[in-house]
């Protein structure tokens, strides 16, 4: 059966299998561990690796799912045999879609962990309020996708909503899948916190940033920062605590400021404000690179920072329209749920296209 290539012909398990063992053969070295952070990138290697496995193995179960039900069918038309063969080709296809979906994320930062920052504009609680409901719809999206979620930075609403959020979401290709994100969001709606029933429009900016951890290279001189510490503050809840464990990182000769205080622990705020700042760093890496190359994709002027990516509709129609790609979605309760893939797919393969054009 390993002539089943679900990836296209780049996907070879032989191969992937050998790569595997040869890592397992370097793990299992008398001094493989005398230095652990030498393994970070050996190990993240590994997980991605048994992940296209594991992934080849279900969709090589799915479509044997589909050959048996397809010979029961064949010999008994029956009403069950029919309904679990139809159950079994769209499972298949789904998959196959998610497949597909991924053969277009060919760069190398596409299979890192995203970390999400959400950001309200003008607007108070209104746009609080918005920017909350896109941090929901991203927390359900990496749940329905079996995608590990984690708090960098949280500061709540006074009211509702949130002031300020940022995640980590970890699973497969989670950076490549949600670089798309990245951009001003419009909510169009009647406001519920208007006494008078008007209609109000409210903003949100979303930056995606890829987390290499170790895997990257990324020099930071300990003399081009300036560290502070202060209290956590805000109706964050759980997110809060009343010692100064906050932790807010400036570095100097870029600029670029980073500062965590979700944990209680001024240490492991420290670590992930670090881990946002190296992101951030590697992120400003990559525009250069794009920018030397004159454009990435033909339409970068619309996804810069500042632009408006996608308007969701609740009054007085209901739509989700991507400006990008000319994508929409009807169901807009569905997306707001998390349902986000097919936005996703159709500005990926509109990127695609127009790359290679």
């Amino acid at each position: 059966m390993n002539s089943f290539r679900p990836y296209g012909g780049g996907f070879d398990l032989e191969n992937m299998q050998r790569r595997l063992e040869e890592i397992e053969k370097q793990l299992a070295a008398p001094d493989a561990w005398d230095n652990p952070e030498a393994l970070t990138p050996v190990l993240q290697e590994k997980s991605r690796l048994e992940g296209e496995r594991d992934r080849f193995a279900r969709l090589e179960n799915a479509r044997n799912d589909v050959e048996d039900w397809l010979g029961l069918a064949e010999e008994e038309a029956s009403d069950e045999a029919l309904e679990s063969l139809a159950q079994a080709v769209r499972s298949l296809a789904d998959m196959l879609e998610q497949a597909d979906m991924e053969l277009l994320l060919c760069e190398k930062e596409d299979q890192f962990p995203a970390i999400i920052d959400i950001h309200p504009g003008a607007g108070g609680t209104e746009a609080q309020d918005w920017a909350a409901m896109l941090l929901r719809m991203y927390l359900r999206w990496a749940d329905s996708h079996d995608y590990k979620s984690e708090y960098l930075d949280y500061l709540g609403g006074d009211e509702a909503g949130i002031k300020s959020a940022m995640i980590r979401i970890s699973g497969p290709h989670a950076y490549g899948l949600l670089k798309g994100e990245k951009g001003i969001h419009r909510l169009i709606r009647i406001s519920p916190f208007d006494s008078s029933g008007r209609r109000h429009t409210s903003f949100v900016s979303v930056d995606v940033l890829p987390d290499a951890g170790q895997e990257i290279n990324i020099k930071i001189d300990e003399n081009d920062l300036r560290i502070d510490v202060f209290r956590a503050g805000g109706a964050g809840g759980q997110h809060v605590n009343r010692t100064n464990s906050a932790v807010r990182i400036t570095h100097l000769p870029s600029g670029i400021v980073v500062q965590c205080q979700n944990e209680k622990s001024q240490h492991s705020n420290k670590d992930s404000a670090m881990s946002v700042l190296r992101a951030r760093l590697f992120e400003r890496e990559l525009q250069k690179l794009a920018d030397e190359k004159k454009s990435q994709y033909q339409d970068k002027e619309a996804i810069n920072f500042g632009s408006q990516i996608r308007t969701y509709t609740l009054q007085p129609y209901r739509l989700v329209k991507d400006h990008r790609s000319n994508a929409d979605e009807t169901d807009v309760d569905a997306v707001l749920d998390g349902n986000l893939d097919k936005l996703i797919r159709h500005l990926l393969m509109y990127r695609h296209a127009n790359k290679t054009a």
